[in-house]
């Protein structure tokens, strides 16, 4: 089916979990045992507790491209993490895969994230270069192991093995043959919490993991094309010349003549996500179906993912990454925020380390007396909890000026 034709039917969904579904019964449970929930899953318990995070609620306040003050409008962390559960949970639906591990990884995805979008990570990740890197993946397995602080029994969530696998291994295998890239260094933080709790690293993830990794590469590739419409960085006749988009252009065109411009766009868009949830949906089912695994550890010990886009998706899906890198990412408008967020990121990381007063109690305590790594770890900790809005006033509080205003 080429873009811009009929869309094909939804496929249908299976009846009942799969038989390479992930079983709430089966998990491999908790590092702090406890008693199960009466009324939940364990898997549902898991997406409950990412919810009721502190992480989670500061979501709301923390960007994906635009700093939070520029429009009420485009995306936050927030609800670009709701749009990927709910993608998430439909494809996984479709599949017969266990839609509550799905959503609570999708909600989770984006908790290790600092303020100001990839330009806050940029530039945590110079700063804490000498001091064993920063990666917001591994931030997030941080966050729910470690960082959210709430129960009296242990710190983190206590999240089971299902859920820490599928946060660690997002993007596929971390070492071993299929690692990506042939394999990189170990994040700090996952190398630590991997000693204590193997999350076998050298494997893929679960089906629902993989299927939440891609619900968001769905998620974010299309409303980008939205926040960056509305906000005026590239035109609709911009994007025709994308096969992928500019079919459906002229689909809606030919079917809505003289329809007004937001709704263009809305109805463009729908038509992408659709269009790439079926094609997602119908080679995973491919794979699964020349694979024919009887259980999760099949698809665990693949030596490739099952959930996948096709070829012609998949060079679709990088031209328009392309796309959105030259006229939105790259765009001077949002170079001028970015590089703003980073010289407030900067700042404060500096301030901190050099001043550590001027940190909270709580975070003084952990600091004190640490080694320049472990120092180092404790202000990046903090600066990646921080919201846009709380990194602002904070570089206006104690270094002055509005290093990220207009």
């Amino acid at each position: 089916m080429s873009p811009g034709s009929p869309q094909r039917p939804a496929p249908g969904p299976v009846c009942g979990p799969a038989a390479y579904a992930s079983r709430p019964e089966r998990s491999r449970g908790r590092l702090h045992p406890e008693p199960e929930s009466a009324t939940r899953s364990v898997f549902q318990r898991d997406r409950d507790r990412i919810i009721h995070s502190t992480a989670f609620r500061r979501l709301k306040y923390k960007t994906q491209v635009f700093v939070y003050h520029e429009g009420d409008h485009y995306r936050t962390r927030l609800t670009h993490s709701l749009e990927v559960a709910q993608i998430a949970r439909s494809i996984s639906r479709a599949l017969g895969l266990n839609e509550d591990l799905a959503e609570g990884l999708a909600l989770a995805h984006d908790l290790g994230h600092p303020p100001f979008g990839h330009a806050g990570e940029d530039a945590l990740r110079e700063l804490m270069q000498p001091h064993d890197g920063f990666d917001h993946n591994a931030q997030t397995l941080r966050v729910v192991t470690s960082l959210e602080q709430r129960y009296a029994a242990f710190d983190g969530l206590n999240l089971t093995w299902e859920s820490l696998e599928g946060v660690a291994k997002h993007n596929g295998p971390l070492t071993g043959p299929n690692a990506k890239d042939g394999g990189r260094p170990l994040p700090a933080a996952i190398a630590a919490y991997n000693a204590i709790h193997d999350l076998e690293l050298d494997s893929f993830a679960g089906p629902e993991a993989q299927v939440a990794a891609l619900a968001d590469d769905i998620a974010y590739n299309n409303h980008d094309i939205d926040d960056g419409l509305r906000a005026g960085l590239f035109e609709v006749d911009d994007l025709r010349p994308l096969a992928l988009v500019g079919g459906f252009i002229d689909e809606v065109e030919k079917l809505h003549p003289g329809l007004e411009r937001p709704r263009l766009i809305h109805e463009t868009v729908r038509r992408l996500i659709d269009h790439m949830v079926n094609d997602l949906i119908a080679e995973t089912r491919r794979r699964l179906d020349a694979l024919g695994p009887g259980s999760v550890e099949e698809i665990r010990r693949h030596e490739r993912p099952v959930a996948a886009f096709n070829d012609e998706m998949l060079a679709h899906d990088r031209a328009l990454r392309e796309f959105l890198f030259e006229h939105m990412y790259r765009h001077p408008r949002v170079n001028r925020m970015t590089d703003r967020a980073r010289r407030v990121v900067r700042a404060l990381f500096e301030l901190y380390l050099a001043e550590p007063r001027h940190l909270p109690e709580e975070w003084r305590r952990l600091q004190a007396g640490a080694e320049a790594k472990a120092a180092a770890r404790v202000v990046a900790d903090y600066i990646a909890g921080m919201t846009d809005r709380y990194a602002l006033e904070e570089h206006r509080r104690l270094v002055g000026g509005d290093a990220a205003g207009p």
